[in-house]
């Protein structure tokens, strides 16, 4: 596996290559809606940062729901097309000032909305170990770039497990931070109180570093907070943090497909390996869940996407009779038949009379799942769960309905409703797809989380698809492209 260091070597050193090769092998995949590494440095090669910090000259690639000056903003959607970001989104702006170089913007589901990426109006991106499946979503053009070697780190967004579930079925790592940890200031709004901004990475160490130059208060986000608690992993691998004594796993029929009952109890025996005591648990809010967060999240997007009205930005008509017949045309031609379902749900269990009847309810149920997570980490280090039920499903109607999609975030949306850190660590290969299964920590235990990853990762070491064994570095730094 590439280091950081050779990253940094390659891309600085070789930025021509670096670019033709990363076009070359994304002609396949599709990953990117803008690519540009140039865009952001006009530094001579070898020097695009100059400093000292560890992430210095590191390429990242960024979900394009999430502002990164002079690239576009689409969210991959025709309402905003070509729109192009004036100004930088927080997290942005403090891994800029690490020195690392955003290189593109990735596919994603439309406003975040999905679970395959196949709900993007400006693409589609293929599954770097089968092109014939989804990457998963909504951030699948971020997790298939870092799981085809084109970059060695990523950001996504994580509303009900759009970071983790794309990094389970690419094979790569997905952190879904603390609510609060990454600033959202510059993250175009779906369902506010639930989403995050998050890490998706080839190793924990990457994702860590990562994730300490960007966490923090945030002026411009009054839902920002103070950074993880815990001991930093350092480059060396030493740490002070210690494996949890206990580890939780849900017990029961988990209605999981053969590969994934397959990656979780291999997970659970790499875990008791480690000399982590495991117990099964049940949570009574599991089955509830998916249904309280859809509620909730739909709401919110019902009045965040409200903005999108072809006033200030973005698409419009080219003829209304009135304002009336602008807002509704640009509306009805510029989102997407999945956005539109859930901005009509949104708005239906808002609706006078409604809202004790859906929205109350929901917000008592996410209560619920508060408080029982709240009161399982009071006996438990860690709950370890399935990420996704299946692995990568196929394209279109060969794969899961998008009802069958919504019931299958029943393990992820526990941690967004929950408001906890979750990370989706690869648990092996299964009939040539990856399986991943995330580990859930109380709030602010990322540091945790990512510790007991890179211990686990010697017993579940990263595999990479057939056809991108080695990365865009090493083929770089083996003389390749030049």
């Amino acid at each position: 596996m590439s280091s950081s260091t050779d990253w940094k070597r390659a891309f600085s050193d070789y930025p021509g290559p670096y670019e033709r090769l990363v076009r070359a092998a994304d002609t396949e995949i599709g990953a990117f809606l803008d690519f540009d590494p140039s865009r952001r440095t006009n530094a001579a090669p070898g020097s695009v940062s100059g400093g000292d910090d560890p992430l210095a000259d590191l390429p990242f690639a960024v979900k394009d729901n999430i502002a990164v000056r002079d690239f576009q903003l689409s969210c991959g959607s025709k309402i905003l097309g070509d729109h192009v970001a004036p100004y930088d989104a927080t997290v942005i702006s403090r891994l800029t000032a690490a020195g690392m170089v955003p290189v593109g913007k990735t596919n994603l589901d439309e406003f975040g909305m999905g679970s395959s990426t196949d709900n993007s109006a400006l693409g589609q991106t293929h599954n770097p170990w089968d092109l014939t499946r989804v990457p998963g979503g909504s951030s699948g053009g971020s997790a298939a770039a870092v799981a085809a070697g084109l970059v060695p780190i990523a950001l996504g967004s994580d509303t009900g497990g759009s970071v983790r579930q794309p990094a389970a079925f690419c094979g790569v790592y997905g952190l879904k931070p603390t609510y609060g940890m990454l600033s959202r200031y510059g993250l175009v709004a779906y369902a506010s109180s639930l989403e995050t901004i998050g890490i998706i990475g080839a190793d924990p160490a990457t994702i860590e570093e990562t994730l300490h130059s960007a966490a923090g208060m945030d002026e411009r986000d009054q839902t920002s907070i103070a950074s993880p608690r815990g001991v930093r992993v350092h480059s060396a691998g030493t740490s002070e943090t210690s494996l949890p004594a206990r580890a939780a796993f849900l017990a029961g029929d988990l209605d999981l497909d053969e590969p994934t009952r397959a990656g979780y109890q291999r997970f659970r025996s790499a875990v008791e390996e480690l000399g982590v005591a495991t117990e099964e648990v049940e949570l009574s809010t599991t089955e509830v869940a998916v249904s309280a967060y859809y509620t909730i999240a739909t709401a919110e997007a019902s009045a965040n996407l409200a903005r999108f009205n072809g006033v200030r930005y973005g698409n419009r008509p080219i003829y209304a009779e009135n304002p009336e017949e602008l807002v509704r045309r640009t509306r009805s031609e510029g989102f997407g038949p999945e956005v539109l379902m859930r901005i009509l749900l949104g708005t239906y269990v808002l609706r006078s009379g409604f809202q004790e009847q859906y929205y109350q309810r929901a917000q008592k149920i996410r209560t619920a799942v508060r408080n029982e997570l709240d009161a399982l980490f009071e006996h438990y280090e860690l709950l370890i769960l399935p990420v996704f039920p299946t692995v990568a499903f196929p394209h279109g109607d060969a794969g899961l309905s998008p009802f069958q999609q919504k019931l299958a975030d029943r393990f992820t949306t526990l941690a967004n409703l929950a408001a906890l850190p979750a990370l989706s660590i690869p648990a092996g290969v299964y009939g040539g797809l990856p399986v991943g299964i995330q580990a859930m920590g109380p709030a602010r235990s990322e540091l945790q989380l990512l510790e007991f990853a890179r211990r686990l990762a010697t017993k579940l070491p990263v595999e990479h698809p057939p056809e991108y064994q080695e990365s865009i570095c090493d083929r770089i730094l083996a003389g390749e492209g030049a």
